[in-house]
Order: C-alpha cells, then sequence, then structure tokens
C-alpha cells in the first residue's frame, strides 16, 4: 500500500514538474497539488498507525530556543562550543553528534537556548537516518539556524526541501484565511484582497478535502499551496536565517560567490572565532524579545535584570513569567514607557500589550 501512494506522488509531482505555470493551467496544478497533499496525509496515517518513530523530547530552558539543522560535518558541534558553555563532544568526522545537545548563550540579557541536532540527509522527513525525530525538535523552538558548509553549498536546497517536507514553514506568516463549514449552501468565498486564484480552483482545493459547504474569507494573498496549508491546519510557522561555516577554508573568489548567492546568510567561521559576535546579534534580533524592568513602589526600577518576554507579549504573560500566582492576584499595574500615554500610567486589565524597554509596577493582592 505504502509503495502504491509513494509511485502516485511521484506521478503526480512529475506531472506537475512538466506542467508549465499560466492562467490556463493554474486550476490543473491547484488540483494535483491538493491529491499529492492528501496521498502525503494518508501516508502519514499509515506510517503512525505502524508505529513510527518518537521525535525527541526536549526540555526547554532561558527565554528562547534556537536549533541548528544541518548535514553531517558543517560544524554545529563547534559553533555550539563557540556561542554557549555547552560540552559537546567534537571530532572533524561525521556523525559526531549523536543526541540532541543544549547550550545556554546569554547575550543581552537575555537566556538563548541553542540545541544541536544530529546532522539531516536528503529523505529525512521520510525517516531517513532518524530524520523525522531530528525535524520534530524544530515544532518546539523559536528559531531555526540552517547551517551550511561553505565548500558544501548545494546542501542548502536539501535542507530547505527535507524541512517544507516535514510541514515547518520557514520565514512564512500563517495565511489570514478563516474556513466556516457549513450544513448546506456550497462554498462562499469572499477576500479583502486581490487574488491569484481563481474561485473554481480555490472550490476544487476545498472539495479534494471533503469540504463541500463552507464560508471562506481570505485576508492576505494566498497561493494553491499556502491554501492547503490552511485546510490540512498543521504547519508551524518559524524564523530562520542561513548560517555559512568554515569561511577560513576557501577562497576570496568563492567567499564572494557565496555572499552572492546568499546575501542574507552569516557568514562565519566557529573554527577561529570568526563573525561570532555579529550571529549572537542576529539570533537575538531574530528571537524577536523585548525587555520590561520591573520596578516596586516606592523604588527604582532594576534597569540591570530585565524580565525578556516575546513581542506582544502581556501584562498576563509577565504576570506569568514571574509566578503563576500573579495572574489571580493582579490588581492593576504602573507603566512607564511606549505602551502608555504617559508615564507612570494605571492599567487594570491583564491584556495590556507591553512595549521593549517598559517599566512596570505590579501591584498584587
Amino acid at each position: 500500500m505504502g509503495e502504491k501512494t509513494d509511485q502516485r506522488i511521484k506521478e503526480l509531482e512529475e506531472e506537475i514538474k512538466n506542467t508549465k505555470y499560466n492562467k490556463a493551467t493554474q486550476h490543473h496544478i491547484g488540483l494535483l497539488k491538493a491529491k499529492i497533499a492528501k496521498l502525503k496525509q494518508k501516508k502519514e496515517q499509515q506510517q503512525s498507525s505502524s508505529g513510527g518513530g518518537e521525535g525527541y523530547s526536549v526540555k526547554k530552558a532561558g527565554d528562547g530556543t534556537v536549533v541548528m539543522v544541518g548535514f553531517p560535518s558543517v560544524g554545529k558541534s563547534t559553533l555550539l562550543n563557540s556561542l554557549t558553555n555547552a560540552e559537546s563532544k567534537t571530532a572533524p568526522y561525521a556523525f559526531t553528534t549523536l543526541d540532541v545537545i543544549p547550550g545556554m548563550m546569554e547575550y543581552n540579557q537575555a537566556k538563548i537556548q541553542i540545541l544541536d541536532v544530529p546532522g539531516i540527509v536528503s529523505g529525512a522527513s521520510d525517516g531517513t537516518g532518524r530524520g523525522k525525530e531530528v525535524l520534530s525538535v524544530i515544532w518546539g523552538t523559536d528559531l531555526v539556524m540552517i547551517i551550511l558548509d561553505i565548500n558544501n553549498l548545494g546542501q542548502y536546497e536539501v535542507v530547505k526541501k527535507e524541512v517544507y517536507n516535514f510541514n515547518i514553514r520557514l520565514n512564512q506568516k500563517k495565511p489570514d484565511v478563516r474556513i466556516r463549514k457549513k450544513a448546506k449552501g456550497g462554498i462562499r468565498i469572499g477576500s479583502t484582497v486581490k487574488l491569484d486564484m481563481n474561485e473554481r480552483t480555490i472550490k476544487n482545493i476545498l472539495n479534494e478535502f471533503k469540504i463541500i459547504n463552507a464560508e471562506v474569507l481570505i485576508r492576505t494573498e494566498i497561493n494553491e499551496d499556502q491554501l492547503i496549508d490552511v485546510v490540512e491546519g498543521n504547519k508551524k510557522y518559524v524564523p530562520g536565517f542561513v548560517v555559512i561555516n568554515k569561511i577560513d577554508s576557501t577562497t576570496p573568489g568563492m567567499l564572494s560567490a557565496a555572499e552572492k548567492k546568499f546575501p542574507d546568510a552569516v557568514f562565519i567561521s566557529a573554527e577561529k572565532n570568526k563573525n561570532l559576535d555579529y550571529l549572537r546579534q542576529k539570533i537575538f534580533d531574530s528571537m524577536d524579545f523585548i525587555r520590561i524592568y520591573l520596578k516596586e513602589p516606592g523604588k527604582e526600577p532594576d534597569m540591570d535584570e530585565p524580565m525578556i518576554l516575546k513581542s506582544d507579549s502581556t501584562l498576563k504573560e509577565l504576570c506569568e513569567k514571574i509566578h503563576q500566582d500573579f495572574v489571580e492576584r493582579f490588581k492593576f499595574a504602573r507603566i512607564w514607557g511606549k505602551s502608555v500615554k504617559y508615564d507612570g500610567q494605571m492599567r487594570t486589565k491583564l491584556d495590556q500589550v507591553l512595549h521593549d524597554k517598559d517599566i512596570v509596577e505590579l501591584h498584587i493582592s
């Protein structure tokens, strides 16, 4: 059964590959993509029912978690040791990382957990080389760093594909699409943006997933793949960036060519400690942290030890991070900073959104 499903998926993928995308073929390609997604769903269900591999259980620590993903021997273990206080076994040969190794990087008063996972290879998303277990770690993290060896840049497309095939969407925002199923009336589509997809394509993709009657509201521009992602509802949206290692082992010409090919990448040498301060800053910025300074009534604020929260966090999340009881015992807060109209303004609701460098005086019963 599994081999037949794989064969059918390959046939449909080949048909898409050989079909030029344009307005005339858009509907056909969209339908083929929906069929592939359904077959992959079926395959996953078959694998899980037959006892597929389990993911790693990683205890989260610190203010945020980063995972390093890449082929074996790209220098992840050396980089982990250079960025953190981890004691990873490192050696200049493949498959030295046998388990998930965590390290803690302290930067800009934030504690950031960095995970070194075993190297992945082509076919990882289907389970090759324990790939499913490795990729499952990403689901619990806040940021992905794809680590490449500058001498093997072709590995990037493989890693990107495996991560995508494991239902992880790097640097994508979850599409703003609402699908409300109904008992009758067919499919009605409304949108607040101009759509490239025609209604027929949207309806047929939904029909492929047994959605016959529904109200659909689309608030962001989407393509066929993104619509399928929304319908399946099993995707993880994570920010990430590329780190190109071992720049000390290449020629200036190769380095220049790599910089043109990957203009947004961070170029480092973990072995020689080159550009690591810039990488630390990039990690910190990508985590989208805000710093909140606490103040006791009648005293000066503590400007040395901020609470680190994620952007758009609220007073409730601040209280939860300090102590779970604080949510129930919360009376009000006084706030100094960008989140209020004037300094010292009182706020009585826990859904008050906080901004970077706010000073907060909590009043607890």
